[in-house]
C-alpha cells in the first residue's frame, strides 16, 4: 500500500486552494459518490492537521495525508492522485 501525488496535482491543488508551502491536506473517505474502490463511498480532500497519519507524503511543499482510521478503503492497494490536463480536473485512482 502507498500513495503518489504527482507533481501537476500538487500545483493543481496549491492553485485552486490557495495553499501556501506547509499546508496539510487531509484525504479522506465520504459518503457517496462513484468511486469504484469501496461501493457507496468516495475520497475527499480537505486542509486540515494530521493527527494520526498513516501515510505522509511533501509534494511541491504541500503535506498530503490520509489517516489510518480511512486505510480501509484503500483496502491493501496503492492511492495515486494525478491531474487529467483533458478533463482539467484530478483523478483519484485506487489502484
Amino acid at each position: 500500500m502507498s500513495m503518489l501525488v504527482e507533481p501537476s496535482a500538487a500545483h493543481w491543488y496549491k492553485k485552486e486552494m490557495s495553499l501556501a508551502e506547509g499546508d496539510c491536506l487531509r484525504i479522506f473517505v465520504r459518503l457517496g459518490g462513484c468511486e469504484s474502490a469501496q461501493p457507496g463511498y468516495s475520497l475527499g480532500i480537505m486542509k486540515d492537521l494530521p493527527v494520526n497519519p498513516a501515510f505522509k507524503l511533501v509534494v511541491e511543499g504541500i503535506i498530503f495525508y490520509i489517516e489510518e482510521n480511512n486505510l480501509w478503503y484503500l483496502d491493501n492497494k496503492d492511492l495515486r492522485i494525478r491531474f487529467d490536463e483533458h478533463m482539467d480536473d484530478i483523478m483519484m485512482e485506487v489502484v
